[in-house]
């Protein structure tokens, strides 16, 4: 359970009541962003308040009035998605770095330049983001907030979403740990074993994984696989 000390308030205005509970802000980013958090990890403190400086209780007439429960769960997870959650300034900092590198992160496996077919560094996203003034919101998912990011990146820096098709081959000495690498690495298009024990596949992966692919294949089989972008699906 976070402590009062690391705690922060998260508070609601509801049927003319306020209603506060102290919580983690880091987990309750979590909750807004539709990630399942057990209570033990979210709240320093198992109270629904009128007010929380005060020690103030809200009372269960009003719950039941605002929430049509009293369920201690179902309440605080209304008051985060709902309402307010007061962080501080460093806290809001830190948030904001951790989203930006999760959406540096999900253009750079997603998406490649269409003039070169390659994926963007994720130096190069950074720098457009900047360049942009992109605002970050704290409490939206990566998936809520990229389409409107992408539309301000795009005159700065090329972007296409697309999947690829790779075809695979495997010598035999190395095809036993491929196979297990590969099915856990993108959707397995098919693969068939061959008379010789090398073993051929055709797995689909955002394009922007295509260089994280080549680097596992070449350390797995010490560079003597070979690889062939086969189709490209935009």
């Amino acid at each position: 359970m976070v402590s009062l000390e690391e705690a922060v308030i998260a508070r609601l205005k509801k049927e003319g009541m306020e209603f506060e509970i102290l919580v983690d802000p880091y987990k309750a980013m979590e909750v807004k962003e539709g990630k399942e958090v057990s209570m033990d990890e979210l709240v320093a403190v198992e109270e629904i308040f009128s007010d929380s400086k005060k020690g103030d209780r809200a009372s269960k007439e009003g719950l039941l009035k605002a929430f049509n429960t009293d369920d201690f769960e179902t309440v605080v997870k209304t008051i985060i998605l709902e309402g307010d959650i007061q962080i501080t300034a460093q806290q809001r900092r830190e948030m904001q770095e951790a989203k930006k590198k999760q959406i540096v992160y999900f253009i750079h496996r997603n998406a490649i330049n269409p003039q070169t077919n390659t994926p963007h560094p994720p130096e190069r996203i950074e720098r457009a983001l900047e360049e942009a003034k992109v605002h970050i919101d704290v409490f939206k998912s990566v998936d809520e907030q990229i389409p409107g990011i992408i539309k301000v990146l795009r005159p700065i820096i090329p972007l296409k979403f697309e999947e690829i098709e790779v075809a695979i081959k495997i010598p035999p000495l190395y095809a036993p740990k491929a196979y297990g690498e590969l099915h856990s690495f993108g959707n397995m298009v098919r693969d068939e074993w061959q008379n010789d024990g090398s073993w051929i596949c055709i797995i689909k992966i955002p394009a922007g994984m295509q260089d994280e692919l080549y680097d596992m294949v070449n350390r797995i089989s010490r560079g003597e696989a070979q690889t062939k972008i086969i189709k490209r699906l935009s």
